[in-house]
């Protein structure tokens, strides 16, 4: 999720999924998906701050940890065209194919200024589940032009206030609400650091720390 500062206002960054989607159709979300098997290969301009990694790493392995970050950063350059990068270290060195297009910028993923906000898992009545983690960052450490593949529809920059009064699924509405928390109240950077976990319950979330 990418966040901006205008006049003293929050504003996030979301878009509309499209209606053919099967999960979460006409919902508007943040830029996002899934991982594919060159994210965990792919080089990187700068890594993870180690509280970040160590955070992940409570659930996954250092390898999968590292394959979330990137993947978050590929997904928003396709779905936004945003770039969350710094100078390839190694240009013109082979990527797979669905990261020609970043790399073609002359830029490599950078993990530095991502920070990790919560994780959630699709409810069990869903067809579709997913074990999504959340990651924000300030677009002062974002180039690149506001454009993207189709998949979110009319992707804009809303005040956070506004944000909540769209189409959302019930996780969005709570990861808006803890992203005003953070950036209101920002926690220390440090390996111990909980991250919120929503647990689906029915009709509800439950928020606990892992």
């Amino acid at each position: 999720m990418i966040y901006e500062r205008v006049g003293g206002k929050v504003h996030v960054l979301m878009g509309e999924r499209n209606s053919r989607h099967k999960f979460m159709p006409k919902r508007y979300v943040f830029p996002g998906g899934r991982i594919d098997p060159g994210d965990s290969r792919i080089r990187i301009a700068a890594p993870m701050p180690a509280h970040v990694d160590n955070q992940l790493q409570r659930k996954l392995t250092a390898a999968r940890a590292r394959a979330v970050a990137v993947a978050a950063v590929r997904e928003t350059f396709e779905e936004s065209g945003l770039i969350i990068g710094a100078k390839d270290p190694r240009p013109g060195r082979p990527v797979p194919a669905d990261w020609k297009d970043f790399f073609a910028t002359g830029m490599a993923p950078a993990l530095d200024n991502l920070v990790y906000i919560a994780r959630a898992v699709t409810p069990a009545h869903r067809p579709m589940r997913f074990n999504a983690r959340f990651f924000m960052i300030d677009s002062c450490h974002v180039e690149g032009n506001l454009a993207g593949s189709g998949e979110l529809l009319g992707q804009r920059w809303f005040p956070i206030e506004e944000a909540r009064e769209l189409e959302l699924a019930g996780i969005t509405q709570w990861v808006l609400l803890l992203i005003e928390e953070l950036l209101s109240d920002p926690l220390p950077r440090t390996p111990d650091q909980p991250v919120p976990y929503f647990k689906h319950m029915g009709d509800y979330h439950l928020r606990v720390d892992e």
